[in-house]
């Protein structure tokens, strides 16, 4: 048997499709068009691994010199993306520290970093979720994050004085670029001799790496 419906409830039948299909898909919050471009540059290289390393010379971080490290876009979706950042550790059973995962969203007024950090059993640390919001619009390339309300009261609460104006870079080139890179930075409002930064040659894929602790 068919059945034929009128202009009017075939009209009606796909206007009910059509909003079905808009509550079943999540909203995706648009974003100044150099954060929109960003944002692209950081999704080309979902699913990729790169080698990198200490890029900064503070005698701070002379711990982490020498050290090969990992970044690895671990998952992706069209409004998050979480790069696993693994580091050698001698002292770690497999020879990996595997406890930091940074994890960019897109916000209803820009993009937000936040720091994963999880122990070997995948428990979370103590001192997890930080991380801020753009206040600018940023470029194609580099986006600064400066340290949001929630950090500030864990760092407070944790005895972290230190990192209560941290502000966070990651910079980025575009996956087909040629000598593409991928840098993750941290200075200090407070302190202009506070430099940590790690860089990746994202021009060249590596193996994958296990995942980060508790992921």
């Amino acid at each position: 048997m068919t059945i034929t419906l009128s202009p009017a409830r075939l009209a009606a039948a796909f206007a009910t499709l059509a909003l079905a299909a808009c509550a079943s898909t999540p909203s995706i919050p648009a974003l100044p068009p150099s954060q929109e471009a960003y944002w692209d540059n950081l999704a080309s290289h979902c699913g990729n691994a790169y080698a990198g390393g200490l890029a900064s010379s503070d005698e701070r971080d002379a711990d982490w010199a020498g050290k090969r490290m990992v970044a690895h876009w671990a998952q992706c979706s069209p409004t998050r993306i979480a790069i696993a950042f693994h580091v050698e550790d001698a002292g770690e059973a497999e020879g990996w520290n595997r406890s930091r995962t940074w994890i960019v969203t897109r916000t209803s007024d820009g993009l937000r970093l936040k720091h994963d950090h999880r122990h070997s059993d995948g428990t979370q640390d103590a001192v997890t979720q930080y991380g801020g919001d753009t206040l600018s619009s940023g470029t194609a390339r580099v986006q600064d994050f400066p340290v949001d309300a929630f950090s500030i009261a864990l760092f407070e609460r944790e005895g972290l004085d230190a990192s209560l104006t941290n502000i966070w870079r990651v910079e980025v080139d575009p996956a087909d670029q040629r000598a593409a890179r991928f840098a993750y930075q941290l200075t200090r409002r407070n302190d202009p001799t506070r430099l940590f930064r790690v860089e990746f040659d994202a021009s060249r894929n590596i193996a994958v790496p296990p995942p980060a602790w508790g992921w």
